[in-house]
């Protein structure tokens, strides 16, 4: 079986696993369910289709459907707007414009301009996220809200990467398991758009050889698309505090993502904030260090 139908056979299962029955909208069954979610009859029912063509899509046969039934199975397996995304993509039906009409080149560069825009964002951390969430370009104050990432080797700026790899991560996010999951969750969306990027199979079995925790949740098939949210930190000088995010995919490079943090005004958050960004250009006053002071903790 190739990998894509590999993808799409185990994609399918779990998100099968994961459907409520009692509030997908079946007519009554008495009938004791020895397996979690839906069975596959009722996946069928649901989209309009036999059990046998679903049972040879479970399978991960070589069948390509037509967009409506794909967006009926969608459907009946519940499946957000990311999961439909990342089904589309295991089919082959995303658009052209959206999956890229030639291979993208192996190494991504920002144009000045981007290198410009996030340095004027002064006061506020931005990160540009490239294929795989390698870091293409931070800002100071997102260096030195997270990490350094300019100061490490080129092979190791990746977000994912630092997450799991890196106990500074573990040790800055007081929600480290939200935030590493998530980080998994868009590495399987991103694998289903382009399921043969060398770059991208390499990160994702280096993770799951060194990491117990990314390879336990990868085989968990869940796909998520970072949008906005919020992340909470514990950082080593300032303390406490939650930053919200917003992601903004820049014109005629879908490939490529601006993350931009912020607190809200007024906050104690904002005020940690605000005290790094002011320790970024003069840095921390003499005697005050991680272990000895967290001034702005909520």
């Amino acid at each position: 079986m190739a990998e894509t139908n590999r993808e799409l056979a185990d994609f399918l299962r779990r998100a099968r696993a994961q459907v409520d029955p009692s509030r997908a909208g079946l007519p009554r069954d008495s009938r004791v369910r020895r397996v979690p979610g839906l069975r596959r009859e009722e996946v069928a029912l649901l989209a309009g289709v036999s059990t046998d063509y679903y049972t040879r899509l479970e399978q991960g046969r070589r069948i390509t459907p037509s967009p409506a039934v794909v967006e009926a199975l969608g459907r009946a397996l519940d499946l957000d707007e990311a999961g439909r995304a990342h089904l589309q993509d295991l089919f082959g039906l995303t658009a052209p414009s959206v999956r890229g009409s030639r291979r993208p080149p192996a190494v991504q560069r920002l144009r000045p301009g981007l290198h410009q825009l996030i340095d004027a964002l002064d006061g506020e951390p931005a990160l540009v996220l490239g294929r795989r969430t390698d870091i293409l370009a931070a800002n100071r104050m997102a260096r030195a809200l997270f990490a350094d990432f300019e100061r490490k080797p080129r092979p190791e700026r990746n977000y994912a990467r630092w997450m799991f790899l890196d106990e500074a991560a573990r040790d800055l996010f007081t929600d480290w398991e939200e935030q590493a999951r998530t980080a998994v969750e868009s590495l399987r969306l991103e694998v289903g758009r382009d399921p043969h990027d060398r770059a991208t199979t390499e990160l994702i079995a280096e993770l799951r050889e060194r990491s117990a925790d990314f390879d336990r949740w990868w085989e968990q098939h869940r796909v998520h698309q970072r949008t906005h949210g919020s992340k909470r930190l514990r950082h080593p000088l300032v303390g406490d505090l939650t930053v919200d995010y917003e992601t903004l995919t820049l014109p005629g490079d879908p490939d490529t993502t601006l993350f931009v943090y912020t607190c809200e005004a007024g906050s104690p958050s904002r005020r940690a904030l605000d005290l790094l960004a002011g320790w970024t250009l003069a840095g921390p006053p003499a005697g005050t260090g991680p272990q000895e002071q967290r001034p702005g903790r909520p």
